[in-house]
């Protein structure tokens, strides 16, 4: 009697093939599904170092703070922040400088960001350094430069500016422009990273249907980098109202004048006022504290935005 022949797969499977590789359907795979992660001890120490670290470094100063300009109680704390005139007219210098210095710092942000990332030129490595400068160098020299510059005895600009009915320093001009100079770098370099990862071709796509420059910018461009922009204009604004080194040598520290919020805080603690200096202090732990929430919205936002673009761009 003839043995049946058995039937054998005519294509042997290669190896490392999916055939060859694949397991037993009654031997299910091992799969490692444990995370590496550090030991406990580990974990509990760094974490309790910068719980530490913070609590020294922000949650007590900023406890001392309200606790030292509420202690004389609500009345007490509210006479030293609205009887003085010279403290409420820092409020409001600090509310005037800081909103005219972030907006032009928004203009000019705007315009580098674009030409950085949109052209390329000769220079354009210098003008990226120079957006920096302000990162770099200490506020206390850059008062001083304006100094050199606009001094009306010893400045390059100032006896011109005199002579013509102009002047800068000890004025608010001179304060908005300090500020300026110290905040320059905060939203152009929010925007660059943002244009350049979002790219020219939807510019260049409505270019090419008759769009005019401002219809991209306002129905394009300001859409897409609006969250960037808002950004850097928070972190601008909480840089500006804070800002004391370069304010401190342009200002000329005139009470009731030029004094804007820090400079006003460090004159009443000089003059062993230190209820008014804590009292208008809170004001700006205050301002810092609403700027440090809408930041924290902000990055939600912008982070919520990347994700939705990378699941577009998945899908198509």
């Amino acid at each position: 009697m003839e043995d049946t022949p058995r039937t054998t797969d005519p294509t042997p499977s290669a190896p490392g093939s999916v055939a060859a590789a694949a397991p037993p359907a009654n031997r299910p795979s091992r799969i490692n599904n444990h995370k590496s992660q550090d030991p406990l001890w580990v974990r509990v120490t760094l974490t309790s170092l910068a719980l530490l670290v913070l609590t020294v470094l922000v949650v007590v100063p900023v406890v001392s703070v309200f606790y030292e300009a509420l202690s004389e109680g609500l009345g007490a704390y509210w006479r030293n922040l609205t009887e003085d005139p010279d403290t409420r007219h820092a409020i409001l210098l600090t509310l005037t400088v800081a909103p005219l210095a972030v907006l032009s710092n928004l203009v000019f942000g705007v315009a580098a960001a674009w030409a950085i990332t949109r052209f390329r030129f000769r220079g354009r490595t210098l003008l990226v350094t120079m957006i920096d400068t302000p990162l770099s160098v200490s506020p206390v020299v850059a008062g001083l430069a304006f100094v050199l510059l606009f001094s009306t005895s010893i400045g390059w600009f100032g006896p011109w500016l005199r002579a013509n009915g102009m002047e800068v320093l000890f004025t608010v001009p001179g304060l908005i422009l300090a500020t300026t100079f110290v905040t320059l770098p905060f939203v152009a370099r929010e925007l660059v990273p943002v244009m350049e990862a979002i790219g020219p071709d939807e510019e260049l796509a409505a270019l090419s249907l008759g769009a005019s420059g401002w219809q991209i910018f306002w129905r394009i461009t300001l859409p897409n980098i609006k969250w960037g922009l808002l950004y850097g204009v928070i972190l601008c604004n909480a840089r500006a109202m804070g800002e004391f080194g370069a304010v401190y040598v342009v200002s000329g520290r005139i009470a009731g004048e030029t004094n804007t919020m820090p400079l006003q805080v460090e004159m009443l603690f000089q003059d062993f006022n230190s209820p008014g200096a804590f009292a208008l202090a809170t004001v700006l732990t205050s301002l810092a504290a609403v700027t440090l929430l809408v930041k924290v919205w902000v990055e939600g936002k912008k982070k919520s935005t990347a994700e939705d673009a990378e699941n577009a761009g998945v899908e198509k």
